[in-house]
């Protein structure tokens, strides 16, 4: 119980000035006294009453004039250093001579003594002097501590305060980010779905309810994919492709054999992660400009591989024979909302470390081609089960 009291009554003295001022002159000047007795009364067996009242009274008047001596060295504290030197010695002396002559005149009246003393008063002011400038010394490193300790925190506080400034500005960043990512992913899927609703509409149009009635339930399958997915996380890529798999069967209902598919992905690229549904649009692209528009249909071709720490994408159809039709989405302006959309994700998400080229061969055909980093997740078994529900709704 005293432990604790101690414990809290110091941690209290501590955090004011004042009292860290009071209890550091009671130290010193009871060590004075300590000295004062063993050196000097108990040396030379004077342990009487006259001798130790002189030996306490000393010590106390000692303390007393540390106080103007305190005034004086705050006052001149932040004057020159030569400046300060001087008066602090200066002042130091004069306090030292004031008390040597208080001291020897107590001593002679206390203990009764005659005026011998003065004899000897250039060895009391020696002592005089060495205590005082011992404790213009305490009083200065102290000083000294404080405004160190004080510099230092208000350090701390600063390093603080710029630490929460940027915590708050990189939560703003990455709530801005995040809403970008979903505002631009967002767009993909009304705009997937009115081509869809379309498509639906013209076989109902033709009669063919059956087919209609499958784009529909596959439609579906697509968009509650699309919604369990968080538009801002990363799926490995063989995941990606068993969602480029449900809209492809959407778009194999409406072109049968005229749609053809060539996937190659290798080992080490399955595993990678890519944006979610980040495919998609090019796929959708490649339907509309190239199977759509020839008769015969075509082959769209996407390969995957890692290569110096980078997942390659490549994505190809055979084009339309419409060449220069085909050409004016290279330009930026010219890209659809789908294309646009994956430039900007790739920008959200990778800034300047990405790759995305468009390149239209002389038959039409569209070849793209992403380069981003290759990262892996270490979430094996969350990725499992996602692919489990994918190939439940395949």
């Amino acid at each position: 119980m005293s432990e604790h009291f101690l414990r809290r009554q110091f941690k209290s003295i501590s955090k004011k000035p004042a009292y860290i001022f009071w209890a550091l002159q009671i130290c010193f000047w009871s060590f004075v006294a300590l000295i004062s007795l063993v050196s000097l009364t108990l040396w030379y067996v004077q342990i009487d009453v006259a001798h130790l009242s002189h030996t306490f009274w000393q010590s106390v008047i000692g303390l007393a004039f540390t106080l103007p001596l305190y005034w004086i060295f705050m006052r001149y504290w932040n004057a020159p250093i030569f400046t300060r030197v001087f008066i602090n010695i200066s002042s130091a002396l004069f306090i030292s001579f004031i008390w040597t002559v208080i001291r020897v005149q107590l001593y002679i009246k206390m203990t009764a003594s005659d005026g011998h003393h003065w004899d000897e008063f250039g060895g009391w002011f020696f002592s005089s002097i060495f205590i005082y400038f011992c404790w213009t010394g305490f009083f200065h490193g102290i000083r000294y501590y404080q405004l160190l300790q004080f510099e230092h925190q208000m350090m701390l506080k600063k390093e603080a305060e710029a630490k929460k400034e940027q915590l708050k500005r990189v939560s703003a960043q990455s709530v801005a980010r995040d809403a970008k990512i979903k505002m631009l992913r967002y767009q993909l899927n009304p705009h997937f779905l009115c081509n869809t609703l379309n498509a639906i509409n013209s076989l109902i149009e033709m009669e063919q309810s059956e087919k209609a009635q499958r784009m529909t339930v596959q439609l579906s399958k697509f968009l509650r994919y699309s919604l369990d997915n968080n538009p801002d996380t990363k799926i490995a890529l063989e995941f990606e492709i068993k969602a480029l798999e449900l809209y492809l069967e959407i778009e194999k209902t409406r072109f049968g054999e005229r749609l053809q598919l060539d996937f190659k992905i290798s080992e080490t690229a399955k595993s990678a992660l890519i944006p979610s549904l980040l495919l998609q649009p090019i796929i959708e692209n490649s339907m509309k400009h190239v199977i759509a528009q020839n008769e015969e249909g075509g082959t769209i071709s996407l390969s995957a591989d890692a290569i110096d720490n980078r997942l390659v994408l490549k994505l190809s159809d055979t084009g339309s024979g419409n060449f220069v039709d085909r050409n004016k989405i290279k330009g930026k302006a010219g890209r659809g909302v789908g294309l646009r959309n994956i430039d900007e994700r790739l920008k959200v998400l990778y800034a300047d470390n990405f790759e995305f080229n468009l390149n239209v061969g002389p038959s039409g055909g569209l070849k793209t081609t992403i380069k981003i980093p290759i990262e892996y997740s270490e979430e094996t078994e969350t990725q499992s089960f996602n692919a489990m529900k994918v190939s439940k709704s395949l």
